[in-house]
């Protein structure tokens, strides 16, 4: 068994007495927190990973702890390394308990607010190339012109909708900055429904083209935040 520059408990937090899932549970966190993608430090998750390969094999754990034992130095501060041990596992349940209440609120705040928000954006998103391409057949035909105007309001109703659910959760802090591009992607929205319906009482094509870029530019946002959720809970 390879050696590792730093003792693998007090890596990974824990007592020399801690049970395999209570190593486990503090491996996941420090992982979680330190992982590269995550903007961690390579080298710490590094010492993370050795410390777990060593403390996961009951037989390398063992062959580890009998490797210290035998230690003078070791022996002599046994009791000091043991309550060091103790306090810090103390206080990484403290932060795992409070790392595992944060990931349930934002786990709630997307199921009950990014979730039915992109769902009713692609109702508003997706179908309008097809709502475009059927008017543009002839802009003044009524029928033609009452359908896109139905698509407008229906969509309009789906906005409000929207915003109810917005504002019916507090963002946790930690989904601000996604939470912010979600609103960034409604008012994208909003602003081009408005635009297209300008453009339906006086055919200005201005408003429709604007009407336009505004939904193309909602649809990457969107893009982005289905990117982005990915990274809010790395499981």
């Amino acid at each position: 068994m390879a050696s590792i520059p730093a003792n693998p408990y007090e890596v990974l937090g824990v007592s020399n007495h801690a049970s395999l899932i209570e190593i486990k549970s503090a491996y996941r966190e420090l992982a979680k927190k330190h992982h590269p993608d995550a903007g961690g430090n390579e080298e710490k998750i590094l010492l993370i990973n050795a410390a777990w390969e060593i403390l996961k094999d009951a037989d390398h754990r063992k062959e580890y702890d009998r490797r210290i034992n035998e230690t003078p130095f070791f022996k002599k501060e046994a009791k000091q390394r043991e309550v060091r041990n103790t306090r810090a596992s103390v206080a990484a349940k403290v932060a795992q308990g409070q790392a595992a209440a944060a990931d349930n609120a934002i786990a709630i705040w997307l199921e009950q607010v990014y979730l039915p928000i992109d769902r009713l954006i692609g109702q508003i998103i997706n179908p309008f190339s097809a709502e475009l391409k059927a008017l543009s057949a002839d802009p003044y035909d009524d029928y033609l012109m009452d359908s896109f105007c139905y698509f407008i309001e229906n969509s309009k109703k789906k906005m409000l909708k929207i915003k109810k659910i917005y504002s019916s959760i507090p963002t946790p802090q930690s989904a601000s900055g996604f939470s912010l591009s979600l609103y960034h992607c409604l008012s994208q929205v909003e602003d081009a429904l408005n635009e297209l319906e300008r453009y339906t009482m006086g055919y200005v094509d201005d408003y429709l083209h604007d009407g336009q870029e505004m939904l193309r530019t909602a649809k990457q946002w969107r893009l982005r935040l289905k990117e982005e959720r990915v990274k809010l809970i790395i499981i």
